[in-house]
């Protein structure tokens, strides 16, 4: 399929930034990637196109992203002034219209989450196309001090409520609910990415976000770059396009967790065990079979973009890819059976990637319509 990212705050151009760096170069599945900040310096810092990335916000609450004194409703307000002036950048691109647009931004600020409703709504208005959401949850340390005292340890060196070089946020729960209520009913979809899961024991904010804007690009590229064929190598046996995306990623806002499995396997042998001429290897079924059950499971039960139970998604997505003689189809249709017992629905899709030149065996997983306990946690700190 033909994805659009549009990257809308510092977290959300670090992350736009991200996925197009990861993004398969033998799979162009992205047709532009735009940054919008309040920050020119975050711009600056992306290897984003100069025409395909613009600060907003001069001459409003939002300039400098220090006017508006955390309030949250001068910040929605402000959002909706400056959508003509991000559309226009986007205009000017004249790209190709893509099949989805996927909107990145980071939750629990008052500039780049309060943009997003105003802006989906209008590029729902105006692209013939669903307009999905990827949107970072705050950590507990952000807002928590005690969460913050607890990881800080006593040799971390681990400062202030963040954990690092960032202020504290101390109203960033009530910002990111009231954010994603903001965005029922405008986005077609919710993906989202816990940080507060994701970080590790001392670890700070500002450390994290290479490794976790990468775990989450990959994902999203397993799953957008999908296994429709946009390169001239094998042509998927069960094809996943973007109408299946669309069918399980719904219109209605739900919530949606990625899920990832990855085990590197063995591309090639040599003759004679010398280390020369190098041949295609040999896959044995049952080294193939074993690969596929492994990185399936790891997508299903390991760790999620959002930790949920699976068995509270509505819908399903299963897509296995790598080097085309280990995507054995009988482990592949295993898998899809064994999403569809855990999501216990008959809403699940599946389909297969190959990657000629890769060099592991992947499963990405969506459950979508999810529930959890973290947003009812973050909810009540809310309130």
């Amino acid at each position: 399929m033909q994805l659009e990212v549009v990257g809308l705050g510092g977290a959300g151009c670090r992350l736009a930034d991200a996925i197009r760096a990861t993004a398969p170069v033998d799979r162009a599945f992205l047709t532009d990637v735009f940054a919008f900040d309040t920050d020119e310096a975050t711009l600056q810092e992306t290897v984003i196109p100069e025409s395909h990335r613009a600060q907003y916000g001069q001459g409003t609450a939002l300039e400098g992203s220090t006017g508006l004194d955390g309030d949250l409703d001068q910040g929605f307000e402000a959002g909706q002034a400056v959508v003509d002036d991000l559309l226009k950048v986007r205009e000017r691109a004249n790209s190709t219209t893509p099949d989805a647009i996927l909107v990145t931004v980071g939750l629990g600020g008052t500039t780049g989450g309060p943009t997003a409703p105003a802006l989906i709504a209008a590029l729902q208005r105006s692209v013939d196309a669903p307009v999905y959401v990827l949107a970072t949850l705050p950590a507990d340390r952000e807002f928590d001090p005690d969460a913050a005292a607890a990881d800080r340890g006593p040799h971390t060196g681990v400062t202030a409520n963040t954990g690092g070089d960032e202020p504290p946020r101390p109203a960033a729960a009530s910002h990111a609910i009231r954010t994603l209520e903001a965005l029922e009913g405008v986005a077609s979809a919710i993906v989202l990415f816990d940080n507060e899961a994701w970080l590790r024991p001392g670890e700070t904010l500002a450390d994290s976000r290479t490794r976790s804007n990468r775990e989450l690009a990959t994902r999203v590229a397993a799953v957008f770059a999908g296994s429709g064929g946009d390169s001239a190598g094998p042509v998927a046996q069960t094809v996943v396009d973007a109408s299946d995306i669309e069918r399980i990623l719904g219109t209605e806002s739900a919530i949606v967790s990625l899920g990832y499995g990855e085990q590197t396997v063995e591309t090639t042998s040599s003759r004679f065990g010398l280390g020369l001429l190098p041949t295609e290897r040999d896959v044995e079924t049952s080294e193939a079979v074993s690969a596929v059950e492994t990185v399936v499971r790891k997508g299903i039960y390991g760790k999620l973009s959002f930790e949920c139970e699976p068995e509270t998604a509505d819908r399903g997505l299963l897509i296995v890819g790598g080097p085309p003689a280990w995507l054995n189809r009988r482990a592949i249709a295993g898998g899809r059976r064994e999403l569809q017992a855990t999501v216990g629905g008959t809403g699940v899709l599946g389909g297969d990637a190959p990657r000629p030149d890769g060099e592991a065996v992947f499963a990405a997983v969506v459950l979508a319509g999810v529930e959890t306990e973290r947003l009812e946690r973050l909810r009540t700190l809310a309130d």
